[in-house]
């Protein structure tokens, strides 16, 4: 009696492409879980929500291409503009922050500025960018 030997079978003989197709779904799926995003948390308005600012509770700050920032005409560094912003909100919790930015700013100048308006929980802020002439 001859006993007859299996042949070794090649990859795509001996498991489904439709078993490693779905290995590989899980695998992405356990992976995808592990994405964590760091950035900003912006609680914006709601679209239906309207909120009156009075011109006197409005500060503006401007940008230059420098990353300079400027307050009532005077240059200011991001620690001076804190204090502004500080003392502002004592006075008055409401206050308004606005800043218009040069299009060449540099952006972590703009980041330093947005994220010290998150760190003092500024109600309402406000930025945009002033148009290159």
């Amino acid at each position: 009696m001859t006993i007859e030997r299996r042949k070794k079978g090649r990859l795509h003989e001996t498991c489904a492409p439709s078993d490693l197709a779905f290995l590989l779904i899980i695998y992405f799926l356990v992976i995808a879980g592990f994405n964590v995003n760091v950035g900003f948390l912006v609680d914006l308005p709601h679209r239906d929500s309207a909120r009156l600012v009075l011109e006197e509770d409005i500060m503006r700050f401007d940008m230059d291409s420098g990353g300079s920032v400027f307050f009532r005409g005077a240059a200011l560094s991001i620690p001076a503009a804190e204090q502004e912003i500080r003392a502002a909100i004592a006075g008055n919790p409401g206050v308004a922050v606005v800043l218009s930015i040069d299009a060449l700013a540099p952006w972590q100048q703009v980041v330093f500025f947005v994220e010290l308006a998150q760190n003092l929980q500024v109600e309402t802020f406000s930025f945009s960018m002033r148009e290159r002439s």
